[in-house]
């Protein structure tokens, strides 16, 4: 390729690594979540030792790429590392199991929501940089993430006015397909009679109220817990896998 040639056909990117996968005996097919959404490249000969950029390409870091457009897969040239996230999540095997189900969710999402890439992108990397401190417990970022994904991507539920009538809460019951809490005289069959508190729990989640969050009980993570992973699912229509090896507290 012509130096004009490749300038023409390359890019900068900045990106977050969400997977990567062997390919050949010394490359790697890199996926990198960007502003601009999923993008799918090759790094050549990172699995060599010695390897630049085999450090930074690796699941959660952030980096800023320049690639250069392929027929099937584009290819990183270069990549310089932002920030180091992978490193520190490796270490702690509950919030590591987190950020690949985060990711499997941020793809999910991408594949039919290409209008709020930017914002699914920024809420993604607020989600691991906060996992990657671990002030937050990591079931608690993980819940918070998936609500807040789903109304980016126009599923935003409702736990405080009644989600038919809009009646203002507090509402005793929740319907996980109506997509939030009803009042007594909306209330369908099928719906759920969540704790107060857990309502309460998954509004904080929704908001981002850390000390909310903080303060509340295991009963509360827990019905949260199997209440968002319902409304995941029947927005997704399919499982997400890599929430089968989260390990809650």
């Amino acid at each position: 390729m012509s130096r004009s040639g490749f300038a023409s056909k390359s890019y900068h990117t900045r990106g977050l690594v969400l997977r990567t996968h062997k390919l050949g005996e010394a490359d790697r097919i890199i996926t990198l979540l960007t502003p601009n959404g999923i993008v799918r490249a090759v790094a050549k000969g990172v699995r060599r030792t010695s390897s630049r950029m085999g450090a930074t390409l690796e699941p959660f870091m952030e980096v800023n790429a320049l690639l250069v457009m392929g027929r099937n897969l584009d290819i990183v040239s270069q990549a310089q590392l932002r920030n180091p996230y992978g490193q520190l999540l490796v270490m702690d095997y509950p919030s590591y199991t987190v950020a690949n189900a985060m990711s499997e969710i941020a793809e999910r999402l991408l594949e039919t929501d290409s209008d709020s890439t930017l914002q699914q992108y920024q809420l993604f990397h607020g989600a691991i940089a906060l996992l990657s401190k671990q002030r937050v417990g990591s079931g608690a970022v993980l819940d918070s993430y998936i609500l807040r994904a789903l109304s980016v991507a126009g599923w935003a539920p409702s736990f405080t006015n009644c989600v038919r009538c809009g009646k203002p809460g507090p509402h005793q019951a929740l319907h996980v397909q109506l997509g939030g809490v009803v009042c007594a005289e909306c209330r369908p069959s099928g719906s759920l009679s969540p704790h107060p508190i857990t309502i309460e729990y998954l509004q904080a989640l929704l908001e981002g109220d850390w000390s909310t969050v903080a303060q509340a009980g295991p009963r509360a993570r827990k019905q949260a817990a199997d209440i968002v992973a319902n409304y995941l699912q029947w927005h997704l229509e399919r499982a997400v896998n890599s929430l089968r090896l989260v390990e809650r507290n």
